[in-house]
């Protein structure tokens, strides 16, 4: 280690929580350490979220302790040696030391183990395998220091087989790339990869759509896309051609902090309603995802072929269809690989998309001048909108009211 990693270290092993739980779990025959992504974060200097504990405690042993140092304890994963400690608020996945003894590339069977060294060779990449004990040793028993120096991922060991016992590492593969990597990625971890694709088949749908979403936020996913696509596997996973381009442009352009995993999935894989169905279909998008995915979609439709011409009348009826930032975000979808002139244009009918009153009638405005309830209540109140909106959108209520008025006498005429 550095100095800089020397003092991070250090000043992490002082939080709180983390002291606490380290003298609790260590000594009297046991050892317990800080493993895998919060060590790994901590060396690269990137915040360190979730801290993962791996201990030779069984886990009762932990329990135990945990009552007895005045934790809370939640049996989490037990059946794996799995026990979730609270300590000062703030949650440790407690593991007991492992090594399979089976696996059929989706789960594994284990048993439990008291060595450190075998317990890390079991894991999938030499970066997240290291350890720190509590005296501030980083454990390193498969060169991942030099990989994470090296800004490399690589696979522990043989690649194939990491693979074969979990086939969605696959996927972490250019995910973690995507999060950590520079140049290029690992060539033998790459050709392995392409090797074992026939495997993603055998995945839930669900953990494919988790790692796919953390890998198109990720700050080099442009890149691991690429070489996903490259190896024959990207088309599998989203179930279409992708549009890597588009999604590239739009990763380059977005603001730090603006970056949404479904919009990402859009600039992607969707062009046309039918994408979107494909996508909640073969990834089992969540309600939400696909609402959004779906509008985008939608509004993707109704402006093809003129993003840059369209009036900002049209774009407000297709707003009042599938969402204002649905428009909006078809619009930077489309002018993605435009030049200057044509994003300027669109940057300006966004803003002024944004700043358009909102339409204040309601059904129950219509049934105060006498329409009877029904579907000519909602069909006055389409048509007053409309009008409204060819008419600029003013903003008063009473000028919104004539639009009413309007729809009304032309349905009694």
């Amino acid at each position: 280690m550095n100095e800089a990693q020397r003092v991070r270290v250090e000043r992490f092993l002082q939080r709180p929580g983390v002291t606490e739980v380290l003298a609790a779990f260590n000594g009297g025959g046991e050892e317990t350490r800080v493993i895998g992504g919060a060590v790994r974060d901590l060396l690269l200097g990137e915040p360190v979220g979730d801290v993962d504990l791996a201990t030779t405690a069984l886990p009762e042993e932990t329990i135990r302790r945990a009552a007895a140092a005045g934790f809370k304890s939640v049996p989490t994963g037990i059946e794996h040696g799995t026990v979730t400690i609270v300590a000062h608020g703030v949650p440790f996945e407690t593991t007991t030391l492992r090594r399979d003894v089976e696996t059929d590339g989706r789960r594994a069977k284990v048993v439990f183990g008291r060595d450190f060294a075998e317990d890390a060779i079991r894991r999938d990449f030499t970066v997240n395998a290291l350890g720190l004990g509590r005296d501030g040793t980083v454990h390193d028993y498969c060169d991942g220091l030099v990989d994470l120096a090296a800004r490399r991922i690589r696979f522990i060991g043989d690649a194939n087989l990491r693979i074969r016992e979990d086939y969605l590492r696959i996927l972490r593969f250019f995910r973690f790339h995507a999060r950590y990597g520079e140049g290029a990625l690992d060539a033998t971890g790459l050709a392995a990869c392409a090797a074992g694709r026939a495997g993603l088949d055998g995945l839930s749908r669900e953990r494919v759509r988790a790692e796919l979403l953390k890998l198109l936020v990720a700050p080099r996913a442009a890149d691991a896309l690429s070489a996903m696509m490259g190896a024959g596997l990207l088309v599998p996973v989203i179930g279409g051609v992708p549009r890597l381009s588009r999604f590239a442009a739009i990763a380059a352009g977005e603001p730090a902090g603006t970056v949404y995993p479904a919009f990402r999935l859009a600039a992607l894989a969707v062009g046309v309603r039918e994408d979107a169905l494909r996508l909640r279909d073969g990834l089992r998008l969540s309600n939400e995802q696909f609402d959004r995915i779906e509008r985008i979609a939608l509004a993707l439709e109704g402006l093809s072929g003129r993003a840059t011409d369209c009036s900002i009348a049209l774009l407000r009826h297709l707003a009042h269809r599938v969402g204002a930032d649905a428009v909006a975000g078809s619009l930077v979808l489309l002018t993605a690989n435009e030049s200057s002139p044509g994003r300027s244009k669109v940057q300006a009918a966004i803003a002024e998309l944004g700043q358009t009153p909102p339409f204040l009638l309601s059904g129950r405005d219509v049934l105060k001048r006498g329409v009877a309830a029904g579907p000519d209540v909602g069909r006055v109140l389409d048509q007053a909108r409309r009008d409204w909106i060819e008419a600029g959108c003013p903003g008063e209520r009473t000028q919104q009211f004539a639009f009413v008025e309007s729809a009304i006498a032309q349905r009694e005429r």
